[in-house]
């Protein structure tokens, strides 16, 4: 009896070990599995902060690739960057350029509508125009655009409607033919050469021109449709013109070469409002900074994308005329420049 219950408390107290062995390996488990779903829980929260950190899409439209337009593409991320949207970080861009074309402008403008990017930065009036025919909710960012107002891209430039806001590069008409007068005292006729199916050109040549017939010049133009026009139009301007004056012309600019080498044969100075054709040959230009505008364009597209209302955001215009001079191609288009000139220039090519 005795040896039985003695067997009997042992079996009890077996029985006692292994299930505070197994309460023991429970609670093991339990701490694992508390650690484990600890550690799944951090990772699930820090892949919902990643998914949750919108990475922002912006189509940057281009009508052609120069200088000018270039740089205000560059200064553009470089706002955005400084703002706090960072390529390869939160933003990503897609940059097209149309090649001077207005039919490949309206298809990357439909492309972006279609792709619902978060905002639309377009560089020049062509672009601006096919981005706005194509979206009306997307927000556009226009940037070196002459006349907001004659392309039909705002209404009211201090408050503007919509989705559509911007830079404008239009600087007054005056103080380009000032400089020419200055440059250049003895001309008596100017040529002007442009794309006619540009609006912003079509509206620097409309104030442009008057003021230089009031001034008692003789205007010459010269019209083309494409960039492969621009030679023979420049040419057309030899013998009759004093000097060549261009106006923020996206077609005339692109194939600026042309224009420079019938310049130097026919010794007829080139004075531009565009500072970056400067350096690839006009003798001079007074103007607004691509990149300068571009920043600017760039510090309103953040200001969007951060939530602030494009009415709230004005069209904005260059602020400050910039006096480009290279003096090598002055001279080989038959120009000297006086030292107070060069002096007060805010960039020279020597």
């Amino acid at each position: 009896m005795l040896v039985k219950t003695r067997r009997t408390m042992s079996l009890f107290m077996v029985l006692a070990l292994l299930g505070l062995a197994v309460a023991m390996l429970g609670c093991g488990e339990t701490t694992t599995t508390s650690t484990g779903a600890a550690t799944t829980d951090t990772t699930a929260a820090e892949v919902t902060t990643t998914t949750e950190m919108k990475v922002y899409r912006v189509g940057i439209t281009q009508i052609v690739e120069h200088p000018a337009l270039d740089a205000g593409v560059e200064g553009f991320k470089e706002a955005m960057a400084e703002a706090g949207f960072v390529e390869g970080q939160n933003v990503e861009y897609d940059v097209q350029s149309a090649q001077g074309d207005m039919a490949i402008a309206t298809t990357i403008a439909q492309k972006f509508a279609t792709d619902q990017v978060d905002l639309i930065c377009a560089v020049a009036t062509p672009t601006s125009q096919a981005s706005v025919k194509a979206t009306s909710t997307i927000p556009i960012v226009f940037a070196l655009v002459t006349d907001p107002v004659a392309a039909g891209l705002v209404v009211d430039p201090m408050a503007p409607e919509g989705n559509v806001t911007g830079v404008s590069d239009h600087m007054p008409s005056q103080l380009h033919l000032d400089l020419i007068k200055e440059l250049v005292p003895e001309a008596k006729t100017i040529g002007f050469l442009y794309n006619a199916g540009e609006s912003n050109s079509v509206a620097s040549i409309n104030e442009e021109k008057p003021l230089a017939e009031a001034m008692g010049y003789t205007v010459i133009e010269a019209t083309v449709s494409s960039s492969a026009d621009v030679q023979a139009a420049a040419q057309s301007l030899m013998g009759r013109v004093d000097v060549i004056a261009l106006v923020q012309d996206n077609t005339v600019i692109s194939a600026l070469e042309a224009v420079i080498k019938v310049a130097e044969e026919a010794q007829i100075p080139v004075i531009t409002s565009d500072t970056d054709s400067v350096a690839r040959g006009a003798a001079a230009g007074l103007g607004a900074d691509g990149k300068i505008l571009g920043r600017q364009a760039g510090a309103m597209a953040a200001q969007i994308l951060a939530g602030t209302a494009i009415k709230d955001i004005p069209v904005q215009y260059a602020e400050t005329p910039l006096l480009y001079l290279n003096l090598p191609a002055a001279l080989a288009q038959g120009l000297t420049i006086a030292d107070d000139v060069i002096a007060r220039a805010d960039n020279v090519v020597k």
